[in-house]
């Protein structure tokens, strides 16, 4: 057994050794294609980083999403709600990026030597242990594949996590505006149904008085109806996105008020549905060139040592080389192409994405703006009606029909305002601006 182990080392130096001199034959395409390797390093020396940590500062997708900041005002209502639900986020995107971390880490020493136990048991019944030792030499490319593939693999983990990151916020705060709107619908629907309630009156006595019709009394009743059912809704709908929200946070939000306003622009950061296309092209093609290399014969050094040693080199493939190899090859050349052009896919997709919310955004501001001057126009019919009223010049039913108009002219209001809020997230969603980068 000790002289089993001593050569194993043996044929570990020797098989790095032959990797070492192969690589040294010149700058040309062998050289380009001899398995790459790295330094042996103490991982505990003082100074030194860590794999994940060189990944993070090789990565322009990884250092670009650490850059991003977040759209929503620092102690804003929309800061905290946002607060409150990456607190109580469970980041299944999260463990997934940790694993992909960890494969890379694994992928990072696929040039050292491998090496394993052969056991096996005789027709005398003894028992033969060797030691397998094999160390690729030349491989086209693949291990260096292997490792791009695989850092490949942790950006595109990173944009995920990012993308579910900024779609969990952006629930939680379409929630929150939700709810706000529901809320502020039916406050102005239980201040509608005073105001109509005093019409009521007033029209019952006229009625008790035999100067108005009855029907003037029921079709008052019937409008009171229909805004007592406005109100109701409005509530529900507010107590039910406050529990959805409250369910996907950690701490109670409901007694948060007020919307805030987003300062978000298209030119504000890389779409994220950008950014993963261009991280899964990278992917593409680190696993093309694996592919590539899986078709074409390789060069390793090895054998077994212990009872039976056998050490020299062999030519490995995974695959025989057939009549059509080289559509094979040109099949997954043809990948790389594939991935660049979903990637410009994507940026028409964003762009045209952006574009349409910008309109939307500006459309809905503009009208929001005029909804509030025809609110303000509404009230001032009203309040003239209402002195006419008084002054003996109007019915009754004249009033409650300017007063109509003003109510339906506030509602619409609030869903315009509302509206320009939700578009404004949306747009910070496919941004991928609601959360800070280096805190995601």
């Amino acid at each position: 057994m000790t002289y089993g182990v001593k050569g194993a080392f043996g044929a570990c130096a020797i098989a790095v050794t032959l990797s070492g001199c192969l690589a040294d034959m010149g700058n040309g395409w062998v050289a380009d294609n001899i398995v790459s390797r790295t330094r042996f390093a103490d991982p505990l020396a003082p100074g030194q980083k860590t794999h994940s940590e060189n990944v993070n500062a090789d990565s322009q997708i990884i250092q670009g999403l650490a850059a991003r900041r977040s759209a929503l005002p620092p102690g804003s209502s929309f800061e905290q709600v946002a607060t409150a639900v990456l607190a109580a986020n469970s980041r299944a995107a999260e463990a997934e990026l940790r694993a992909a971390r960890l494969r890379s880490e694994a992928a990072s020493k696929n040039w050292l030597p491998r090496i394993g136990p052969d056991i096996s048991l005789t027709s005398l019944g003894s028992v033969v242990a060797n030691l397998v030792v094999d160390q690729v030499l030349f491989d086209n490319g693949r291990k260096k594949g292997e490792r791009e593939f695989a850092i490949a693999d942790v950006e595109v983990a990173a944009v995920t996590l990012a993308v579910d990151t900024n779609d969990r916020v952006h629930t939680g705060l379409t929630l929150y505006v939700t709810a706000a709107e529901a809320r502020e619908k039916a406050m102005l629907s239980e201040a509608a149904l005073r105001d109509m309630g005093h019409f009521e009156y007033v029209m019952g006595e006229r009625v008790r008085g035999g100067v108005s019709d009855m029907s003037d009394l029921n079709i008052l009743r019937q409008k009171l109806a229909e805004i007592r059912a406005t109100r109701t809704a409005n509530a529900e709908l507010a107590r039910t996105s406050l529990a959805e929200l409250n369910a996907m946070s950690i701490q109670p939000v409901s007694d948060l008020r007020g919307v805030t306003e987003l300062a978000v622009s298209a030119h504000a950061a890389q779409p994220l549905t950008v950014v993963l296309a261009e991280a899964e092209k990278t992917r593409s093609i680190a696993r093309a060139k694996v592919e590539r290399a899986g078709q074409l014969p390789g060069l390793s050094a090895g054998g077994t040592v212990g009872a039976s040693t056998n050490v020299g080199l062999r030519v490995t493939t995974d695959s025989l080389i057939g009549f059509g190899t080289g559509a094979t090859l040109q099949a997954i050349e043809a990948a790389k192409e594939t991935a660049a052009r979903r990637v410009a896919q994507a940026q028409e997709d964003a762009s045209r994405s952006l574009r349409k919310l910008e309109s939307q955004i500006a459309a809905k501001s503009r009208q929001a703006g005029e909804a509030a001057r025809l609110t303000a126009q509404a009230k001032g019919n009203l309040d003239l009606f209402q002195q006419q009223y008084d002054a003996g010049q109007r019915q009754v039913m004249d009033v409650v029909g300017v007063y109509e108009t003003f109510a339906r002219q506030q509602q619409a209001e609030v869903s315009l305002k509302y509206e320009a809020a939700r578009l404004r997230l949306e747009m910070a969603r496919l941004l991928g601006v609601l959360a800070d980068g280096d805190q995601i």
